[in-house]
């Protein structure tokens, strides 16, 4: 692989504009909110530098067949968020989305933080979401296009403006590698990017991360009121489904080294056995009753075919990420 010092200048210019913190004697970069205004604490906000919609999110998206030659760029191991909407299944490259942080799609805004490692999807069909060009504990704040609230990523709310307390609405999304994501849909549409963006060298990535400790991936069900717990991919590695109780629920997880999904079961599914049965087709895991189930909780065969479990509030990222927003999260062990 051909070497660039490029990466070094780039991580070096992102952390040096980082490091500013949004001006509060001046009313128009400081929003003209106080510590009162915001549901975060006011000198913890870092201007990232640039402002507004320095980093453009992507508002009409292009994609394309996956047997389309503009996805050779694309690895095994390259990660992307897979969603299904309209009953089509689409993949956002995280090699796209590490320029642009917002998609907006229809219906769905994905968004992504590579300071984090953390993706969700939010339902826009009241408002489209931007990059605010502010970061809080080196999470993306977004704001809406409606109302120009400010809306913290990670904490899952609305923390500055006219919908401040309010928590956007979640859509169901995946993230995993490229190789499992084909696997699991064949007939994906993917996300077009640039020529600059999928050059097969990619060297320049916007808010590039370093890696060290705390920077490792792992899958956390989230709750902002109870319990949240953390789980290590490495535990899932030859594929695993186990249930788990918490915030007096049981959760059903699922997965292996590449991709983990949860669901929230109910009292007609917790006595159920699942077993993980992923063998590079759609079916994701099946149970003791004779159904099998994809990736989004959806029974696609058996006597329960077409029911659909309940998604919990998950998301992927690094650990160090989960901790900080998350403190007090249990954390899975054998």
């Amino acid at each position: 692989m051909k070497k660039s010092a490029i990466p070094v200048v780039v991580l070096f210019l992102i952390l040096n504009a980082c490091s500013k913190r949004v001006d509060t004697t001046n009313s128009d970069a400081a929003f003209e909110n106080t510590d009162q205004g915001w549901l975060i604490p006011f000198s913890e906000i870092v201007d990232s530098g640039g402002g507004k919609e320095t980093i453009r999110s992507i508002n009409n998206p292009t994609f394309l067949e996956l047997s389309n030659p503009g996805n050779d760029y694309l690895k095994d191991d390259d990660l992307v968020v897979g969603t299904i909407s309209g009953g089509k299944a689409k993949a956002y490259p995280h090699r796209i989305l590490n320029f642009h942080e917002i998609v907006n799609d229809t219906g769905i805004t994905i968004n992504y933080c590579p300071l984090t490692g953390t993706t969700f999807g939010w339902d826009n069909t009241r408002s489209l979401f931007g990059v605010s060009g502010l970061l809080y504990q080196n999470n993306l704040i977004l704001y809406d296009h409606q109302t120009d609230s400010n809306w913290s990523q990670l904490k899952l709310q609305c923390v500055n403006g006219t919908l401040i307390g309010e928590e956007p609405v979640l859509e169901t999304i995946v993230e995993t590698n490229w190789k499992t994501w084909k696997a699991l849909y064949p007939e994906t549409l993917v996300l077009k990017g640039t020529a600059e963006q999928t050059s097969k060298i990619n060297v320049k990535h916007r808010r590039v991360s370093a890696s060290g400790s705390g920077k490792e991936r792992v899958y956390a069900i989230i709750n902002t009121q109870g319990d949240s717990k953390i789980y290590d991919f490495n535990t899932f590695s030859d594929g695993k489904a186990l249930k788990d109780t918490f915030n007096d629920k049981t959760y059903l997880i699922v997965g292996d080294e590449h991709l983990m999904v949860s669901f929230e079961l109910d009292a007609d599914t917790k006595e159920v056995e699942f077993e993980y049965s992923f063998n590079n087709t759609t079916s994701f895991f099946s149970d003791n009753e004779g159904n099998t189930w994809n990736a989004f909780g959806i029974a696609l065969s058996g006597p329960r075919v077409g029911n659909v479990m309940k998604a919990t509030t998950a998301v992927v990222g690094f650990s160090i990420a989960i901790d900080d927003f998350y403190p007090s999260a249990l954390r899975y062990s054998n």
